[in-house]
């Protein structure tokens, strides 16, 4: 598959909050031409107040969630785009089951200091600082046997993006 002439090809920008999943996947879709979502607007009212409240969600919480972010993903042709933390193996497997596609998950990987900084000096977001550490404490980064890609989130956003399309590129 060739990223000249895209076919259907669904992407999740993947990690922990406040890495720059939602930023990296609209720069990712723009400049593939690409239709993006963020999947927080797919969180039930429950599962923002409780987050909200500095309250880790759960399996549970997750997994109604999870199904609608796949379902975003199979909508439409082209190259969709969408921002999701999916966390665990299972999470991105519920996902890629729900879309009825394959999956190429974008790992946005970053210290805990240096998002945690991110995270310090964003605003209105309902995610507080406080849940990074049950992020990180959840997060199973992809291994070899996934269909994933991880770029460090070090440099700056567009350089990043850069980097993130040159390695679709080359996956693809």
């Amino acid at each position: 598959m060739s990223l000249d002439r895209p076919a259907d090809l669904r992407i999740i920008v993947m990690g922990v909050s406040g890495c720059g999943k939602s930023t990296v996947a609209q720069g990712i879709a723009r400049a593939l031409g690409g239709r993006f979502f963020d999947g927080d607007d797919f969180h039930p009212r429950q599962n923002i107040e409780k987050m909200s409240r500095g309250e880790p969600l759960d399996d549970l919480d997750r997994w109604p969630w999870l199904t609608l972010v796949g379902e975003e993903l199979e909508r439409g042709e082209g190259i969709v785009v969408g921002a999701c933390s999916a966390l665990k193996r299972r999470y991105r497997d519920h996902i890629a089951a729900a879309a009825g596609a394959q999956v190429l998950f974008l790992h946005l990987s970053g210290s805990r200091s240096l998002i945690a900084e991110r995270m310090a000096v964003r605003e209105g977001h309902f995610m507080p600082p406080a849940l990074l550490e049950s992020q990180f404490t959840a997060l199973e980064p992809p291994d070899q046997h996934e269909n994933a890609i991880t770029v460090d989130i070090q440099p700056t956003i567009s350089e990043i993006v850069v980097e993130a399309v040159r390695a679709l590129k080359a996956r693809l």
